[in-house]
């Protein structure tokens, strides 16, 4: 049988520029040219009949053909590399130790490990989830996963997703209020405020043009996930952060208000400082990743 496959080394490009999101970056990755891999990209998707990429003044960006094609490019490439070293009797093998904080490992992370474990049982993964930021070459540690509102100079940086603001509550108390309107709603219901990110509400009320009279009543708690726990029992309506609040409104524990979606300044970072990053398993983890979280974003409702 004749399979219809594109060339490996366009596949290897491809999947680099989508996991950098820069031919340049993607360039010094594979030890070759930007131009070689703009080439191999636009020659792939002459091949395919899709435009992988969208390239405008604000830089590369997956298009939502490109999001679906990434993972299982990323997939069949750590087969390719898993059967090579098994052909050859290779064990590449090995750990990977990743810090992360505890919210997003337990709500985005953790419930995606079982696809990576599909991919390579091989490779044993060991979480860091304390709040402290650690010096990764000095704790031994290979990638980090920071919350940030922009990439700093040390270690190589890769953004993940950005976050949204949307406010959810319980079921029971959006029913309550009728048919109101989300606007008279945020001002008639309990606000619950999470003190580590205070400013959220106060800049969710004003993009969205709504009074902020109310905006020192109601409850305050010290972590997301406590004003998540505090919004399910009906306590008031918690400003959520997708991705992070996606898996409670998906097991019906929260619903999402019909009001405006707004991006916060922060996103998710894959953090590593370079050498040891560059480990088989290290490298397998981070191009993974990268992956999930391209198709994760290109799944959104709404997303071009």
């Amino acid at each position: 049988m004749v399979r219809n496959l594109p060339p490996l080394s366009a596949l290897e490009m491809f999947e680099a520029a989508a996991r950098r999101l820069s031919f340049k970056r993607a360039a010094e990755d594979l030890g070759v040219t930007p131009s070689a891999v703009s080439h191999a990209v636009q020659g792939l998707e002459v091949r395919l009949g899709l435009r992988l990429f969208h390239r405008d003044q604000h830089g590369l960006r997956l298009s939502a053909a490109g999001g679906a094609y990434l993972p299982q490019v990323s997939a069949a490439l750590a087969a390719l590399a898993q059967a090579t070293d098994q052909a050859t009797g290779r064990r590449p093998g090995g750990a990977v130790s990743i810090t992360v904080a505890p919210t997003f490992a337990s709500h985005w992370l953790v419930p995606r490990l079982a696809r990576f474990a599909a991919h390579r049982p091989d490779i044993a993964i060991a979480l860091d989830t304390s709040r402290q930021v650690v010096d990764l070459a000095r704790e031994g540690i290979d990638l980090a996963i920071r919350l940030s509102e922009a990439r700093t100079t040390r270690g190589r940086w890769t953004r993940l997703m950005g976050e949204t603001l949307v406010p959810v509550c319980a079921p029971a108390l959006a029913m309550s209020f009728g048919e109101t309107g989300w606007p008279d709603l945020l001002r008639r219901a309990p606000l619950l405020h999470v003190t580590t990110t205070s400013a959220d509400w106060d800049a969710y009320l004003a993009a969205t043009g709504t009074p902020r009279e109310r905006l020192g009543a109601g409850l305050r708690v010290d972590s997301i996930q406590m004003a998540f726990e505090a919004a399910a029992r009906g306590l008031g309506i918690a400003l959520g952060r997708h991705p992070l609040v996606d898996h409670h409104v998906a097991e019906g524990r929260l619903v999402a208000l019909p009001a405006p979606r707004v991006p916060a300044p922060t996103a998710y970072w894959l953090v590593d400082g370079g050498a040891a990053a560059e480990r088989p398993a290290a490298r397998s983890f981070r191009i993974w990743l990268v992956a999930e979280a391209r198709a994760a974003a290109s799944a959104l409702p709404g997303r071009r």
